[in-house]
C-alpha cells in the first residue's frame, strides 16, 4: 500500500457513514416527535371527548413543533397555549381540535379561517377541507405561516396578510368560517359571506370578561346562534 494510503481510505469510510448517521439520528428524532404527538392526542384530544375520526386523525399528522419558535421546540406538544410572537399564541391542542370538529368540515367545504396565527390551524384545516382561505393581520405572522404552509406541502391552503373583520369577500360564500381571535360582537362582514347551510365558529367577548365559544348556523330559517365553551382568546385587532 503506499504512503497515505491508509489514511485517505480511513477518511473515505468516515464521510461515506457520516450521512448514514445523520439520517438514523434524524429518524430517531421524527419518531420521538411522533409517538409525542400520539400521546398528545390520546390525553389531551380523544380523552376529551373529541370523537370525530378524520379530525383525531389530521391531528395526529400535523406537526405542531413544526409552527412554533425554535425554542418552544420541547414544549411544542404540552397541553398549553404556547407564545408566536407579536403578543399572539398558538392554541392549545384540545382547543384546535374541539373547535374543529364543531366546525363539521366535510371534504368538498370551502373554509375562512380569520387569524393565521403560526399556520398551526390552518393546516389541520387543510387535512380536512378542499381549500382553506386564513387572514393573518400581523405581517411577521403571515409570511412565516406562509413558509411552513409551503415547506410542509399544503397547497391547498392561502394566506392572506390584512384585516380580517372584513373576511375575503371575493372568495366567498364559504361553507365553513373560523374565528381564532375574540372580538366583542359578531363582525358582520364574516355573517355575509357565510353561505347558506354554512357555519361560523367564534369566540365571542370583551377581554377581561368571560369568552365563550360561539356556533352560528345559517339555516332556511334564519340564523342561529348557540354559546358551548368558555374560552380566554387574544383580542380580535384590526388595522
Amino acid at each position: 500500500m503506499a504512503p497515505g494510503a491508509f489514511c485517505r481510505v480511513t477518511l473515505a469510510l468516515v464521510l461515506a457513514a457520516a450521512p448514514a448517521a445523520v439520517s438514523s439520528s434524524t429518524q430517531s428524532s421524527d419518531r420521538d416527535l411522533a409517538a409525542r404527538r400520539g400521546a398528545m392526542v390520546d390525553t389531551q384530544v380523544a380523552a376529551r371527548g373529541v370523537k370525530d375520526s378524520r379530525v383525531v386523525a389530521a391531528m395526529r399528522k400535523v406537526p405542531r413543533d413544526r409552527f412554533v419558535p425554535p425554542e418552544l421546540g420541547a414544549r411544542a406538544y404540552d397541553d398549553r397555549p404556547l407564545p408566536i410572537g407579536y403578543g399572539q399564541t398558538i392554541s392549545q391542542p384540545y382547543i384546535v381540535a374541539y373547535m374543529t370538529e364543531a366546525l363539521g368540515i366535510e371534504p368538498h367545504h370551502k373554509v375562512l379561517e380569520i387569524g393565521s396565527g403560526s399556520g398551526y390551524q390552518a393546516a389541520v384545516l387543510g387535512e380536512l377541507a378542499r381549500t382553506v382561505y386564513t387572514v393573518e393581520i400581523v405581517p411577521e405572522l403571515a409570511s412565516r405561516a406562509t413558509a411552513t404552509l409551503k415547506s410542509l406541502g399544503y397547497r391547498n391552503v392561502q394566506v392572506r396578510e390584512g384585516d380580517g373583520f372584513a373576511g375575503w369577500p371575493e372568495q366567498a360564500p364559504f361553507d365553513r368560517i373560523m374565528v381564532t381571535a375574540a372580538p366583542e360582537d359578531i363582525p358582520k362582514p364574516l355573517l355575509d359571506q357565510l353561505g347558506p347551510r354554512g357555519r361560523l365558529v367564534i369566540p365571542v367577548g370583551a377581554q377581561g370578561s368571560t369568552q365563550w365559544l360561539t356556533i352560528v348556523d345559517k339555516t332556511d330559517q334564519g340564523v342561529t346562534q348557540r354559546r358551548t365553551l368558555p374560552v380566554a382568546f387574544v383580542p380580535f385587532t384590526r388595522k
